[in-house]
């Protein structure tokens, strides 16, 4: 009889426990009634229920949890989606076994079902249709190949893409009316409807220009350990990149290569002044594809030649983008950080190999030099070069590099600055953003926002879409991907939900850097949980399957990254030279899972292959 006492003693606790919460939740949802007043119709119930989550997280619940375990009942450890759902349920269930009653349900507003069906509902409208199979949309990131070549947006496609990403960083406004038509008309012809978002630069603080260097690229065979050719370096001559992006371009105009067959050979003194051969070993209307065996330095305007004597007619090598100039740095160097807009350059050395002057290198963002302070750290290139700010004035920065690899790391431009413990306060929408949202807006589906920090990123973008008169049903999503977004989230998406669709894309590159290696994992959690309490689809991004999408083999890591991301809403893919393999392989992956997993909660399939006798 004292057992039953006790355990009646402890379910009258729960009982008064979630009750408490409950009311207490109620008074977080009148409280913020103002907030709630702005939401978009299709976002009310689930911003009522994003505001019980973010009170519930207030509350250290464990205690509350372990009881309820302790009982055979759910812990409340998937709450999100429907949060007051789940406690009356609770509640009703303890106070059935108390009265020894039939349980009597207390109504939510948003039930169980709902909540799953609006979870849905949502991720359909922004993302499209989700392929036959699985649940879990992707979304990959278009080459510059697909502007030119319509059979590789239609094996995409084909291949499993629901969504394909532009990035406004990359080609111009050209380019991107070509990938779009591609991508419209394959997927008219194949009937599966893939949806378009583009992506605005945003913020971000990155490196500036170095100076241009030569119209020179270099073609290198594959070589042993002891420095034999293993493989001759293959190269694809033509006035446009390979179709597939498979091979380095040597841009030549297809007139020249007209009367070229299989087995002809072109002799040339490359800039080395060293002579070298160039086998043709197929020809395509569009250009040929050839071999060198040895390496090879050529430039713009260099001839080469049929014949070994050079008295051919000469084919002429076209316009080579400039190669891409670099700073080398090593643990102990110095960087200086400007703010003026010249370009970069290496340390000056004495004869002796002293250091007169250190490396130097822009910042694009001129105002963080009055937020940062001396002794913070500083990440370059997604944190390859790891730095401290040693000495700090209104226009430059002095840097000592104290992590990089042991042979130094490349600094080139455009390449990203993360100050992880800066306190930045970095406007939303640039100039070019601005530019490029209005053709954004004509021509796409969707608008990726890049480095949103605050609420006031959300209002200008809402703003810039009213003025551009944005149809109806346009999509954002909101890049997470700084410290200050993550904890400025609650306040973003309550901003974010007066419009209809809208998602966030957990962009774990920057985010990775921002937060910290160690607290990668918790952070984006924690965002996939805000996300489904508001019932807003959420993108997974970053590295998922890089090594298969650009060396053609997938690592054992990211197999399994790409398993767990079956647990989002969408999972983007970079470009590459195998990103259909890489499309293929995510696809089969999150069919295979699909029996296992239905968003975060775990079912139970009857187990292959491990059957006990």
């Amino acid at each position: 009889m004292a057992e039953i006492g006790k355990k009646e003693e402890k379910i009258r606790w729960l009982i008064d426990e979630i009750s408490a919460i409950i009311k207490r939740l109620e008074h977080f949802e009148s409280k913020a009634s103002a907030e709630l007043s702005g939401v978009h119709p299709k976002f009310i119930k689930s911003a009522r229920n994003f505001i019980h989550y973010c009170a519930l997280r207030k509350e250290d619940i464990r205690p509350i949890q372990k009881k309820l375990a302790n009982l055979g009942l759910s812990r409340l450890d998937k709450p999100e989606s429907h949060v007051m759902a789940s406690l009356l349920a609770s509640k009703a269930i303890l106070e059935g076994f108390l009265n020894n009653e039939p349980i009597k349900k207390h109504k939510a507003q948003l039930t169980f079902k709902k909540s799953n069906r609006m979870g849905k509902s949502n991720a359909k409208a922004l993302l499209g249709y989700r392929s036959k199979g699985r649940r879990t949309r992707i979304m990959v990131t278009l080459p510059s190949a697909v502007a030119y070549d319509y059979q590789l947006a239609h094996d995409m496609i084909a291949s499993g893409m629901n969504c394909a990403r532009i990035n406004c960083a990359h080609d111009s406004e050209k380019e991107w009316r070509l990938m779009i038509g591609h991508i419209r008309t394959a997927s008219e012809k194949l009937k599966k409807k893939c949806k378009i978002s583009m992506d605005l630069g945003g913020p971000k603080v990155r490196t500036g220009a170095l100076p241009a260097g030569p119209k020179v690229k270099k073609f290198r065979p594959a070589i042993d350990v002891q420095g034999r050719v293993i493989q001759d370096c293959a190269l694809w001559m033509g006035p446009l990149p390979h179709p597939k992006a498979e091979l380095p371009n040597l841009p030549v105009a297809v007139v020249s290569l007209k009367k070229l067959k299989a087995g002809d050979q072109l002799f040339f003194m490359d800039t080395r002044n060293k002579k070298r051969e160039i086998t043709i070993t197929k020809k395509t209307k569009y250009g040929c594809i050839a071999q060198c065996g040895k390496t090879t330095f050529l430039e713009t305007g260099m001839q080469l030649y049929t014949n070994a004597e050079f008295s051919s007619a000469p084919i002429v090598v076209g316009e080579i983008p400039r190669a891409e100039e670099y700073l080398r740095l090593h643990t102990g160097d110095i960087l200086r950080l400007y703010k003026d807009a010249l370009p970069g350059g290496p340390a000056l050395r004495d004869a002796d190999g002293n250091v007169i002057s250190p490396a130097h290198i822009s910042c694009t963002s001129a105002e963080i030099f009055e937020q940062v302070r001396e002794g913070e750290p500083v990440f370059f290139d997604d944190g390859k070069i790891e730095g401290i700010i040693r000495q700090q004035t209104p226009d430059e920065l002095l840097i000592e590099i104290v992590h990089t690899r042991k042979a130094g790391c490349k600094l080139r431009a455009d390449k990203g600055i993360n100050f992880p413990d800066s306190d930045l306060e970095l406007k939303g929408l640039t100039t070019k953003d601005k530019k490029d949202l209005a053709f954004v807006v004509k021509h796409a589906d969707i608008v990726n926002v890049s480095f949103v920090n605050q609420k006031q990123d959300v209002t200008d973008l809402h703003a810039a879409l009213q003025k551009l008169n944005a149809p109806l049903g346009f999509g954002i999503i909101l890049k997470i991907e700084t410290q200050s977004g993550f904890n400025k989230l609650p306040e973003i998406l309550l901003e974010a939900m007066k419009t209809y669709p809208v998602g966030v894309m957990i962009a774990r590159g920057d985010l990775a850097i921002e937060c910290g290696w160690d607290n990668i994992s918790r952070v984006q959690r924690e965002i996939l949980s805000l996300c489904r309490a508001a019932h807003i689809p959420e993108i997974w991004a970053t590295q998922v399957l890089e090594n298969l999408s650009k060396q053609g083999i997938p690592s054992r890591a990211e197999m399994t990254d790409a398993a767990m991301a079956q647990r989002t809403d969408c999972v983007m893919l970079n470009k590459g030279p195998y990103i259909l393999q890489a499309i293929e392989l995510l696809s089969t992956i999150f069919k295979d899972m699909e029996p296992y997993q239905e968003k975060n909660v775990r079912l139970w399939p009857a187990m292959e292959r491990a059957d006990i006798h």
